[in-house]
Order: structure tokens, then C-alpha cells, then sequence
């Protein structure tokens, strides 16, 4: 089903009293036909002005006129736009970012008819975007009659008809010219007078329209009062003959105009309640090729009908281009974010497990795929042709099938492979290591056990909860206890290595004084299954923090400890994972030696990415070393000063595994956060020793991978360990066309070895669609994905490019983005006027909460270790974890109705949207803050904290008291519902409105200016609009 799509124009009217804006900070937005730079206009000397470093907005008021967002004119006719060069990469086949020249003319000139498509049903009512310039009226009305009538229609949808725009597409108004000055009295319709953007609403204000006379209210506008003012100019558009066998369609008298608030513009929180309104909650499945899933922040229920569940699988758009010509024009990364172990809720059928015996998975000859849905049996069922590289198999004998009359095998549904899009093989010796079944794996705990960690407990806690944990080790579904073994080792500036074989009484100590060159001092009795060994582990446990009480050693070593890891798994010859619980920056004398290079001197200059590479060469070929032998590496960091990150982390993120980062860790306040890290890590789903292969149909293939991963050659992506959290982004580009019939096929195959040690392949397949239409490719985007992609390439290229040089390329390409839907997709319509695609309208609000994250912001008020940090952790984030990252989840807890277990609706990311009288719950993954305002009502302080005013409340407690009250329990519930199926516990902080910590907290205020610079959402859409515009002038 298609909607009609409509213009919305809020034009950009006087700001609001008492806000302390005045009109004429803001340029003014007038005559169309001046939609570009007047001419002979200066060029500032930033791409974005020259007090905007790259692709930051200027921070403060805005002077009137053109040159409020400067020119990036060289994009629109000069050098090839170009996503981050970076150096050549190894020995790629293609560079990761082939240049993109923006294209010179429309293929498509035509506007796409909106075919239908079932998932907009109702994302209409997403936009508040409320001033229906365009004086487009249904049909079935004829020419249009009275203002009112231009507003968006709620009638039947006539699928068959071009709108005028894209279903729910967005309309902004033309940018500023330097026609209107700040007082120019209302113009003749040709242009109109806006006097500048407004500021922030009122905390409580929210606008949306009347209906228009004689129609119902749509869903999702309830009635409130408008605001009017002259009709914006770009909203009278011409077009003639609009609907086949209807009257010409032609703009209505002028329109009345309001202010634009922060509800006209497209709100995540919007698209999101959409989607869950009409997808949420139901069963969807996977049988059409090409279908775009619901949003990964809507709940249901999905069955693999032969297409793999988005769960392990989501893409950037779900209908490649057949082209790439198409490709390069449109300029959408065409990519897929797949999570190959992603946890399954229980109400869905866990993956099959295919055991075909000796002979193992039957492949295709050629391109060695493995066999799924996309196999065409032919022949009677004796040959088989491959749907990814169409060769002509013969059915191996013990696979035969005879057909049925539409030539689909009788067996058909009784095999996984053939009816389902994820399963798993038992891999035979073949894809063993040395040909020879593998060993269970290992887990070995490495705690550094110097001075400071002895003195604030942490090593007493560390001992403490592995008592507990080791009970929890993973297990497969059929086993009584766990395969896995364990191993501890203790370190300073030297290492111990434990003996706790079950046979002795009490554990035995070997001290590795060589650390420049680590043996492993013991063999037997190292590695252990917990259960026969227990009662000497716990012994172990209990005298550690003793041992090493009177020890005033604070120097340690880093390197030697992984080395000694990996050289004890090898040696017993099986894959695993070393846990290291490790708290400053290794200056002791031995390989990987670290010193303190935090300099921000670098910061804002071609040097910066040095901040981001390691600094010694010693930990890259570490990491390599340790994927070839299946050690990955997970750290607990705990530092109370700089220690490096980006050297210490590295060895953690190319072995697949995770960085725990705890600043100025108290045992007091901290130890909860870190304890369920610890369990979670220990617990969750992961498979070892893993190498993945993504093969596509012909016509395309992957290029580029970013993960916790290490590759060898171009097609092979190595993990020591991935879990059920990590994800591989995979980028695709064309070496061919690709027709619309067959579409573009993806599998995905990881070899990987299970916690009991079996060695399996677990296979995703999923068939998108092609079209030559840009249409098509834009109404399948999904915006989730897109910013994961961004996110992910941008990060990597900053240990190679100047920050400055990538903001502007993801400027760059969001507007290029844009600028070719609007002039390929969207009707004819003024040249002026932003139009977004329905399934892009919030790229602009995640592209820039994107540019305002710590990695990409260039300021020495921000550490090197936190900005180090959070680039690792989006490098290996999915899609749902990344969406909530980069827009945090805001909801009010003082309209909670205590009597229901559904969470509050989660509200915009602004300070606007916050009241003194409210208290508000913040969290984006990593922290979680419960603010409060000065006047929260004293029944909810008393009920949540337990003393009697906000005055009184104590800010450094990380955990709520737990209360028998009904306010209590419910908090604890939703922040529990929060924390559920994250990745990282997230750190409680209470902050009070007016006290200094509410400065951390409004950085999470994603819409808003940023505290450390960045632009506001309102700003960045009006730089995007302005970049749009010279593209298409």
C-alpha cells in the first residue's frame, strides 16, 4: 500500500519570546529562484564557514545571510566526491572507497511512481511536520479550493498514481538568501519573509495542526493551535497533469505560516513509535526476497521462511542497484551488518544442526557456497545450479531427491538447508585444524596484582566472584557440566603461573622472570576442568590477595602477560580466551613497554590520528599471533590516569574480543558494574577459532570489513572468538550489472568451534532485491544501518585521515545522498525546498549525533583514552546497539503509572523536553543518569531514594536503594528493561538540574548544540539543505 506523499514547508518564522533569541541572528530564507549562492559571493575559507571546522557548525548566533553555512562548491563541480581515501589498502582488489563522482546529469528524470509498499502503512503520521505548503490536493478534489485544502490528505491511497513526493517525504524551506533583511516586510507571493529560526520551545510546547475543514483528524495529530503567517514561496509548485486522467495540478492560494518549532522537523522518537505501531508485536516472516524488516527497535516475533532472521542480518538498503553507475550516483554504501551469533528470544526456534557424516555439506563446485534456498534443483533432481555462481552441480548419490511438480525437492521442508535462511553443518576433519578434531577450549584469568589493585580490593574482588563465575562456565544445550578448562595467572613486573591440579592439596606457584622472552614454566596442571580441580581453584582464590598484601611492586607489563596466554594455549593446543584484569600503563622494562604520549598539542592538527595507533609495532603482530592460534583476548581495564587504550586495546579488538573500561574504579561504588560485565562475558554465547567468508551472486561482491577481526588476504575474515554482541560490517561494490530477476544473494559462512569443542560452519543466507529504478533503492533504505556503516567506516579511517577531512565527507555524502533523491526520486517542486526520502528522514538528527561524538570532535577537554575507547566499541556494535548509542533513549519516570510494567514512551533528546518539576531517565548502552529536576515532587524523591527532598538526595550512589514502594519497584524494573540484552552494564549516575555534573549528562542531549561543539539538529539540517542546494545548482 502507498500513501500519497505531501510537502510539509515550516517555514523559519521570529524566534519565541523569552527565549533570549532575536530574529536577526539567523539568515533569512526567501526567493527560490536565489536558492544558491547570489552571485559573485565570497567563499569562506572553512568547507563550512571559517570558524566551522570540518563540517562543525559555528557554535553561538549565526550572522543573517548566505554565508551562515559556508560553500562546499568544489564538491558540487570540482575533484569527485569520495568517502575516506585513506592509504591503498594490502593487497585489496579494489581501494576501499573508489572516488564517487557526483553525477551530471538524471538518468531517471521521471518521478518514481510509489509502488506499493506495505511497511509505510502508517509512517505518515511519523512527521510532525506540519505546515502543509504544497497546495497539493487529493485527486478525486480537482483544483484545489480554500488554504486548508493543501493539507497531506488522509484518503484511500491510489497506489498507481506518481505523488508528489515520496510517501511521508519532508519538506524544510529554501535557504537563506540575502534578499530579506532582518525586518523586510512581508513580499508578493514570489518570495516570503521568515525572520530567522526560532530557539528552543518551551519546555512543554508542542505544535501540531489543525485538520483541515470537513476531514477527521489523522492518526497522530492531535489538535492544538497554529500559528500563521505569510505563505512560503517554494511551496507553490506547478505541476501540470500530475495524476493520469486528473485535473492539472496546481498550487492553492497562499498558506498560512508558523514558527518552526523542533516537532515540524522528523523525529527519531516519532519513526520509531510508528514502527512499532504497526509492526511491533506480530510475526514476521522471511519468505520475500528484498523485504525490508521492522526497525531494530520494534519487538516481534521472526520466522526464517528461507531468508536469514535480521537478527544475524541487516543491510544498509534491502534493493541493490543494478548498476554501478547507479551505485555511484545515488551514493548509499550498499553494506550489511551481520551479527552471525546473535541471541535468539526463546520464542524462536534455535538454528538446525545438518550432519551429513563423513561426507559432509554438499558445496558447489565452482564458488564452493554451501547448499540453502538458493539452489535450483533441475534434471529430475540429479544436478543442481548455483544460485551465486550459476554452475551446474551434480547431486552428490546420498543427496538425492526427486522433485515435485514445480521442480522443489520432495524433502524440501524436512531439510533446514533448503527451506531455512540460517543453519548449521557439522563440519568434518577436513575443516579441522591439522586435520584432527579440536580440543574443548580454555579460559585463563590473568589478574595484575600490583600495588594499587591490592590496596583498593580489587584483586580481593576479582577472587571473590570467580568463585562464583566459574559455576556459570558456558556450556552446549546436552552437556552436565562445561568442556571448558581454566587457567590462572597473576603478574606485576613478572608473571606466576598456577598449578591447581586436582591432585594436590594446595596450589604450586612458578614465578617467569624472562619476560622478554615468555616460556610457559608447566604443562600439566595448568590448564583444568573446574569441577575436579574446584576445591584447589577456591584455595587459589582465597590466598591470592594475601599472597601479594605486603607487595609494594606498581610497575607492571602488558605484552609478556598475552604472550604467556596464547604460548599456553598453543601448547595445549587449543583455541581460547584469556581474561586480563589490568589497571595502568605498562612502563616496566619488556616488549610492549609503554610511556605517556597524551598530547594535546596534536589535537585539531594532521597529527591527531597518532593518538589513535598504537604506539609500539608490538602488538599488531601480537594480535596476529594470536589469532592463528585461537587466543582472544578480553580486558578489564582500570585506570586512574592515562594507560594508553589505543595500544592496550588493540590486541582485544583484532582477536574479537571486548574492552572493559572503569575509571577511577571504588570497590564501593563500582563493583556492581563491573561483577555483571564479568558474568556476562563469562556467560554469553561465543564460538572459537572462527573464520567467516561472505559470498555474494555474480555481479557483486564485498570489499571492505570492519569488526573485531584480523585478515590475512582480502576474502578470509579471521576471529580468535566472536560472540553473540560482536558484528561484521561488510561493505559491497559492483564488478558487474545485476539483474532485477535473480537480485543480489548474500551467504555468510563462519567455521568455528563450540564451547565443547566441535567444529562447526553456521551459514546465513539472504536474497535482496535489484531494480534500476533509484526509487527503489531509496525506498528500501534503513537508516539504523546506514549510521552503523558511517559510523564504522568513519571510525576506521581516523587512524589514517585528519578528523576534519572526515566530518566533512560524512557532510558530504548525507547531502549527496539527498540531493540525488530529490532530483531523481521526488516530484518537480521548487528547487528550494529539502525533501527527504520517508526512509531517510532521520539521517540528518543520527548523522549528526554521529559528527558530535567524542571520536570524531576534535577537543582537548575530551580524554585520548575515552575518545580510544569508544572507536573500539563501535567498531564491533550492531545495529540496535548502535542506535541507541549514537541517539541515547530519554524517558520521563514522573508520569510513570505505577501500575503498569509497559516503559514510559521515550521522548526527544533536548533540553527543551525537560522539566523542572521532572525526572527524567537517560541511557545510550554505556551510562545510564537519572536526572533531576529542582522541583521533582517530593513523594517520588521519598519513594525512589528514600529521603525527603531533592536537597537531600545523595548523587554518588551508582545503585538504586531497593524500596518496597511501588515508585521504587517500577524504576527498578524499567532500568532493568533498559540494561537487558546490552552488551555493557551501564553505570548508574543521579545528576541534579544546576550542579555541575549535569554538564555530563547534557552531552547525551543529542539534538541540542554540542557542549564540546557540533550543531544543533535544527542547525544541521539547514547546513545539509544549504549543501543540497549547490549540489543541485
Amino acid at each position: 500500500m502507498s500513501q500519497q506523499g505531501y510537502v510539509a514547508t515550516p517555514p523559519y518564522s521570529q524566534s519565541q519570546p523569552g527565549i533570549g533569541l532575536s530574529p536577526p541572528h539567523y539568515g533569512h530564507y526567501g526567493d527560490p529562484s536565489h536558492a544558491g549562492s547570489p552571485p559573485g559571493m565570497m567563499k569562506p575559507a572553512g568547507p563550512l564557514g571559517a570558524a566551522a571546522p570540518g563540517g562543525m557548525l559555528p557554535q553561538g548566533h549565526l550572522p543573517p545571510g548566505p554565508h551562515q553555512f559556508g560553500q562546499n562548491g568544489a564538491h558540487a563541480q570540482g575533484p569527485p566526491l569520495q568517502r575516506f581515501p585513506g592509504p591503498p589498502p594490502g593487497n585489496s582488489a579494489a581501494p576501499s572507497y573508489a572516488p564517487y563522482p557526483p553525477s551530471t546529469q538524471s538518468s531517471y528524470p521521471s518521478p518514481v511512481s510509489t509502488s506499493s509498499v506495505a511497511q509505510l502503512g502508517t509512517q505518515l503520521s511519523a512527521m510532525h511536520v506540519n505546515s502543509y505548503g504544497s497546495g497539493m490536493a487529493p485527486p478525486s478534489q480537482g483544483p484545489p479550493g480554500p488554504p486548508a485544502a493543501a493539507a497531506a490528505f488522509q484518503g484511500p491511497p491510489r497506489s498507481s498514481q506518481p505523488s508528489i513526493l515520496q510517501p511521508g517525504s519532508q519538506v524544510l524551506p529554501p535557504p537563506p538568501t540575502a534578499l530579506n533583511g532582518p525586518g523586510a516586510s512581508p513580499l508578493p507571493p514570489s518570495t516570503h519573509r521568515q525572520d530567522g529560526l526560532p530557539g528552543p520551545a518551551p519546555p512543554n510546547a508542542q505544535y501540531q495542526p489543525p485538520p483541515p475543514p470537513g476531514q477527521t483528524l489523522g492518526p497522530g495529530y492531535p489538535l492544538q493551535q497554529a500559528n500563521y503567517g505569510p505563505q512560503m514561496a517554494g511551496a507553490q509548485l506547478s505541476y501540470p497533469g500530475g495524476f493520469p486522467g486528473g485535473p492539472a495540478q496546481m498550487a492553492g492560494p497562499p498558506q498560512p505560516q508558523k514558527k518552526l518549532d523542533p516537532d515540524s522537523i522528523p523525529s527519531p522518537i516519532q519513526v520509531i513509535e510508528n514502527d512499532r505501531a504497526t509492526r511491533g508485536g506480530q510475526v514476521y516472516t522471511t519468505n520475500t526476497r528484498g523485504q525490508i524488516p521492522p526497525l531494530v527497535t520494534t519487538d516481534c516475533t521472526i520466522q526464517d521462511q528461507g531468508n536469514a532472521s535480521p537478527r544475524y542480518i541487516r543491510c544498509t538498503t534491502y534493493c541493490f542497484p543494478c548498476t554501478s553507475d547507479m551505485a555511484k550516483q545515488a551514493q548509499i554504501p550498499l553494506a550489511a551488518i551481520i551479527k552471525p551469533f546473535a541471541t535468539i528470544p526463546s520464542n524462536e526456534t534455535p538454528l538446525y544442526l545438518v550432519n551429513h557424516g563423513e561426507t559432509g555439506p554438499v558445496r558447489c563446485n565452482r564458488c564452493k557456497a554451501y547448499m540453502c534456498p538458493f539452489m535450483q534443483f533441475i534434471e529430475g533432481g540429479r544436478r543442481y545450479q548455483c544460485g551465486f555462481c550459476n554452475c551446474v552441480n551434480d547431486v552428490p548419490p546420498f543427496y538425492f531427491q526427486h522433485l515435485d511438480h514445480i521442480g522443489r525437492r520432495l524433502d524440501h521442508y524436512e531439510k533446514p538447508e533448503l527451506s531455512l535462511g540460517s543453519y548449521e553443518y557439522v563440519a568434518t576433519l577436513d575443516y579441522c585444524r591439522k586435520n584432527k578434531p579440536p580440543n574443548p577450549p580454555a579460559f585463563i584469568f590473568m589478574i595484575d596484582v600490583s600495588y594499587s589493585n591490592i590496596k583498593n580490593g580489587l584483586v580481593k574482588l576479582i577472587c571473590e566472584e570467580l568463585k562464583t563465575v566459574l559455576e556459570k562456565l558456558p556450556k552446549e544445550g546436552q552437556e552436565e557440566t562445561s568442556s571448558l578448562r581454566v587457567g590462572f595467572i597473576t603478574y606485576n613486573k613478572v608473571l606466576h603461573f598456577f598449578n591447581v591440579k586436582s591432585t594436590l592439596a594446595r596450589p604450586q606457584m612458578m614465578v617467569v622472570t624472562d619476560v622478554s622472552e615468555v616460556f610457559v614454566p608447566l604443562l600439566d596442571g595448568f590448564l583444568v576442568s573446574y569441577q575436579e580441580s574446584q576445591s584447589v581453584i577456591h584455595n587459589l582464590l582465597d590466598q591470592i590477595p594475601e599472597m601479594f598484601a605486603d607487595s609494594n611492586e606498581n610497575e607492571t607489563v602488558f605484552a609478556p602477560v598475552i604472550r604467556a596466554g596464547m604460548e599456553a594455549l598453543k601448547a595445549a593446543d587449543c583455541p581460547g580466551k584469556l581474561f586480563i584484569f589490568h589497571s595502568s600503563l605498562p612502563t616496566a622494562e619488556a616488549p610492549g613497554k609503554l610511556k605517556n604520549r597524551d598530547d594535546k598539542k596534536l589535537i585539531n592538527t594532521d597529527k591527531e590520528k597518532i593518538l589513535f595507533q598504537p604506539q609500539t609495532n608490538v602488538y599488531d603482530p601480537l594480535a596476529k599471533d594470536c589469532v592463528a592460534h585461537g587466543c582472544c583476548v578480553t580486558l578489564f581495564l582500570f585506570p586512574s590516569q592515562y594507560v594508553d587504550v589505543a595500544s592496550l586495546g588493540l590486541v582485544p579488538q583484532l582477536t574479537g574480543g571486548t574492552l572493559y573500561k572503569y575509571n577511577n574504579f571504588q570497590v564501593h561504588l563500582d563493583s556492581q558494574q563491573f561483577l555483571n560485565d564479568l558474568r556476562n562475558d563469562i556467560e554469553k554465547k561465543i564460538g572459537f577459532d572462527a573464520i567467516m567468508r561472505v559470498r555474494t551472486s555474480t555481479g557483486f561482491r564485498a570489499t571492505d570489513f570492519f569488526g573485531g577481526i584480523y585478515m590475512n588476504n582480502t576474502t578470509d575474515v579471521e576471529m580468535a572468538a566472536i560472540d553473540c554482541d560482536k558484528a561484521v560490517t561488510v561493505e559491497f561494490k559492483h564488478d558487474d550489472k545485476l539483474s532485477e530477476d535473480s537480485g543480489a544473494l548474500i551467504q555468510c559462512a563462519v567455521l568455528y568451534t563450540t564451547v565443547s569443542g566441535q567444529r562447526r560452519l553456521r551459514i546465513h543466507n539472504l536474497g535482496l532485491n535489484c531494480s534500476s529504478q533509484l526509487g527503489d533503492l531509496y525506498k528500501s533504505c534503513e537508516t539504523d544501518a546506514l549510521i552503523n556503516f558511517f559510523a564504522k567506516s568513519a571510525f576506521k579511517a581516523v587512524l589514517h585521515q585528519p578528523l576534519k577531512v572526515i566530518r566533512e565527507i560524512l557532510v558530504n555524502q548525507t547531502a549527496h545522498m539527498l540531493a540525488c533523491y530529490r532530483k531523481n526520486c521526488a516530484s518537480p517542486s521548487a528547487a528550494s525546498q529539502l525533501i527527504l526520502p520517508d526512509s531517510m528522514k532521520v539521517l540528518p538528527v543520527y548523522m549528526n549525533c554521529l559528527l558530535k561524538n567524542c571520536v570524531l570532535l576534535s577537543k582537548p577537554e575530551i580524554s585520548t583514552d575515552e575518545r580510544a575507547y569508544q572507536r573500539q566499541l563501535v567498531m564491533t556494535m550492531g545495529v540496535a546497539d548502535s542506535q541507541l548509542f549514537f541517539y541515547p533513549q530519554l524517558r520521563p519516570i514522573h508520569t510513570l503509572d505505577v501500575k503498569s510494567t509497559t516503559l514510559p514512551a521515550a521522548i526527544r533528546c533536548s533540553e527543551t523536553r525537560l522539566s523542572e518539576e521532572g525526572i527524567f531517565l537517560l541511557a545510550n548502552g554505556l551510562n545510564m543518569f537519572l536526572w533531576l529536576g529542582v522541583s521533582s515532587p517530593p513523594e517520588l524523591i521519598q519513594g525512589i531514594f528514600n529521603v525527603p527532598s531533592f536537597a537531600h538526595v545523595n548523587t554518588d550512589m551508582t545503585l538504586l536503594p531497593e524500596l518496597g514502594n511501588p515508585y521504587s519497584q517500577t524504576l527498578r524494573m524499567i532500568m532493568g528493561i533498559i540494561q537487558q540484552k546490552r552488551p555493557y552494564s551501564m553505570k548508574l549516575t543521579i545528576v541534579k538540574q544546576r550542579e555541575q555534573p549535569e554538564m555530563v549528562f547534557r552531552q547525551f542531549l543529542v539534538e541540542d548544540k554540542g557542549l564540546y561543539g557540533g550543531s544543533s539538529y535544527v542547525d544541521f539540517l539547514c547546513c545539509v539543505h544549504k549543501e543540497i542546494c549547490q549540489l543541485l545548482n
